[in-house]
């Protein structure tokens, strides 16, 4: 693939010194000719000082996104070594009553635009973006070689792929189509996954460490939990022994799998209730108070533009949770949207528990799990917030 140059505007180049993965479309001078989408750019400062190589769109506000700092060849050889790097970082982590997990995560792992979910025998794959998309033959047969899957699916139907000029799609890419259904197993639970429609990849992957700490705080304890979808943290709450649980989403196939999920591993429904309604409904007219609330929305914030609004919803949402909550009780509330900054999500929690006339402290803070590593050059990265409070 021939590789162009690219020169940045005086001064811009730092966050490249720093190793930040992104080029803005501000920060660029001039590019050679004969350029498209998903071009390798060498990229250069002003004064013509060699800053690194990565892939080029020109339609994205994040022109390159960097593939390496280093004046080296870029091709199959190197997406093999970072691909092979990755997957034996997830052998530290993931035990062997886990066979779920993510393998690639994107900029985290150094390749940008690229997503690896495993999910049994079967990988499903994202490329987001357009430099990424041009590799995707290389990439899936590395990944052939490397995992020695049952299966390659792609799962690009997000509208990332809208923003980089790419066709939304979805379908095998090599080996066995997974069925409709694939089961996994977690830290030793059941669950069934729609790797064809579900959410994301199918599942909340990088709640794997905060469900098993919910589980951990629910036995005996009345858990309510909000967007349910197909009721993991519901699931490690019983194996527990809470109480009781009572799952909320507005999804009936979602909770028909959650359903399913708590009969594979030997729960009664009897004890665990699975609702469908929209949660702000339920939040309001419910007067049952619970003493562990998992409160894990969907983003509320897709942009910059957004933010406003989202804080919002975001305080709203955790106001009333708060109103449910017993005394004593604790509330598990999580941000998935990147552009709500950590100390933002506090404040918003400060002003829900204000308006809530509640005493709230924060116990402890999580994160992803560690399958989708953080970047050290690239805080973007870290979307996933959570906030475990005590609501005195």
């Amino acid at each position: 693939m021939k590789t162009i140059r690219c020169f940045l505007k005086k001064d811009k180049e730092r966050p490249l010194e720093g190793h930040h993965p992104w080029i803005f479309s501000g920060a660029i001078d001039r590019i050679d000719d004969d350029h498209e989408a998903g071009s390798l750019v060498k990229v250069f400062s002003s004064e013509n000082k060699f800053l690194g190589i990565g892939y080029l769109n020109p339609r994205s506000q994040i022109a390159i996104r960097m593939l390496t700092f280093q004046d080296e060849p870029v091709g199959p050889s190197l997406f093999k070594k970072k691909i092979e790097d990755a997957i034996a970082l997830r052998r530290e982590f993931i035990n062997k009553e886990t066979n779920a997990c993510r393998l690639i995560h994107s900029e985290g792992d150094f390749l940008p635009g690229l997503i690896v979910d495993r999910y049994a025998d079967y990988l499903v794959v994202q490329f987001l973006t357009a430099g990424i998309e041009k590799w995707k033959d290389d990439l899936v047969s590395i990944l052939q070689e490397s995992v020695n899957p049952r299966g390659i699916f792609e799962r690009d139907d997000s509208e990332w792929r809208a923003w980089e000029g790419l066709e939304k799609r979805a379908g095998s890419l090599a080996g066995e189509e997974p069925p409709d259904f694939v089961e996994i197993q977690e830290n030793g639970l059941r669950f069934i996954v729609d790797i064809h429609r579900g959410q994301k990849t199918g599942f909340f992957l990088d709640q794997r460490e905060n469900r098993k700490l919910i589980g951990r705080l629910s036995k005996g304890k009345r858990v309510l939990n909000c967007f349910s979808y197909t009721g993991g943290f519901s699931v490690y709450a019983a194996r527990a022994g809470a109480l009781e649980t009572v799952s909320v989403d507005s999804s009936e196939e979602a909770l028909n799998t959650a359903r399913h999920n708590f009969e594979k591993n030997g729960f009664k429904e009897a004890s665990h209730s699975l609702i469908r309604e929209d949660v702000f409904q339920y939040l309001r007219s419910s007067r049952q108070e619970f003493d562990l609330i998992v409160l894990d929305p969907p983003a509320f914030c897709k942009n910059k533009q957004q933010i406003q609004q989202a804080a919002r919803g975001y305080k709203d949402i955790n106001l009333w949770a708060l109103k449910r909550a017993a005394a004593g009780g604790l509330l598990y509330t999580c941000s998935c949207s990147s552009y709500i900054a950590p100390d933002l999500f506090q404040k918003i929690i400060f002003g829900a528990a204000k308006d809530a006339r509640r005493d709230v402290r924060i116990v402890a803070k999580t994160s992803h799990a560690p399958d989708h590593p953080i970047n050290v050059y690239h805080p973007e990265g870290e979307y996933l917030k959570g906030l475990l409070c005590q609501v005195v």
